[in-house]
């Protein structure tokens, strides 16, 4: 994931584009995730996040590369911190 983030200043509109969805998508599947571990809270903010993203995924990748670098950044950072509070991958979301 890092790696897209210091591609982006290279990379074609299109494929920035590209880059910046699958951050949303990381961040939705990190949003069902901690609701499934009861953190309704992150859930809801990385959701709105992820949410945002895809909205301006256009927008974002049309602007300058640093507006979309900085944006990448802070969803990065939110699924790092669930991801080191929660390191172990949910298996199932079945709920009983």
């Amino acid at each position: 994931m890092e790696d897209q983030i210091e591609t982006i200043k290279s990379a074609s509109i299109h494929e920035r584009e590209e880059i910046i969805t699958d951050f949303a998508r990381w961040l939705e599947t990190a949003s069902q995730d901690a609701f499934v571990y009861g953190e309704g809270r992150f859930a809801l903010m990385s959701a709105s996040m992820a949410e945002a993203i895809r909205l301006n995924a256009d927008e974002l990748a049309r602007e300058t590369p640093e507006t979309a670098e900085r944006v990448l950044q802070q969803a990065w950072s939110m699924i790092s911190r669930f991801k080191a509070a929660y390191p172990h991958p949910v298996i199932s979301r079945s709920v009983h």
